[in-house]
């Protein structure tokens, strides 16, 4: 017996969601709809008014409601500094941090050509155009610590170094807290290559 057509459309909208599967789709959907139809509505318009009014910052490009963010006008920020990021997640992992206090580019991806995701499809450009403002000194290099996030890194290290742009990178090795005996051994090994004077 197949399901009424509204709530199949349901279902298979919900699985759009990353790490959603069909049956976590068809337990939301049934949720939603039986115990929870106030939710379910206040949802749908949250989706509706963030689809209606959120648009790209014109500076920083991660999501806003005006042309320019709050986080790029605020004099509290150093604009010498330009942190690249490839999600708006990730962004939001540095601010938590309170360690830095610059400002941001957040790509919206990372290459990966195998998904057909290039310089010219995460707007480089734009990038490039904002890191050549006059004002920026040092391009930090955040993004993830995968093979497409260091591809991603180096790319744009090549791009931004022949412009005179100070590049740096986030460092990478053990986490806070860790013991070596549970740690991997990349982790180990990129600890050690780069270990600071103490």
């Amino acid at each position: 017996m197949s399901l009424p057509s509204s709530l199949d459309e349901l279902i298979a909208a919900l699985r759009c969601l990353p790490g959603v599967g069909p049956k976590s789709a068809q337990r939301m959907a049934y949720h939603l709809l039986q115990h929870d139809q106030r939710g379910a509505g206040r949802l749908s318009l949250a989706i509706e008014s963030a689809l209606r009014s959120l648009r790209r910052c014109n500076r920083c490009n991660n999501f806003t409601e005006a042309e320019v963010c709050d986080r790029c006008l605020s004099p509290k920020r150093d604009p010498s500094q330009l942190c690249v990021v490839e999600m708006p997640t990730d962004l939001n992992a540095m601010e938590q941090s309170h360690a830095y206090s610059g400002l941001y580019y957040v790509l919206m991806g990372r290459l990966s050509p195998l998904d057909g995701v290039g310089p010219r499809e995460l707007a480089f450009d734009r990038l490039l155009a904002r890191a050549n403002d006059g004002i920026v000194k040092e391009v930090i290099l955040a993004t993830n610590l995968t093979h497409e996030g260091e591809a991603t890194a180096h790319y744009l290290s090549e791009m931004l170094h022949p412009r005179g742009i100070k590049v740096s990178r986030i460092a990478r090795g053990l986490p806070l807290g860790s013991e070596l005996e549970y740690s991997d051994a990349a982790s180990v090994a990129q600890a050690l290559l780069e270990r600071r004077d103490y």
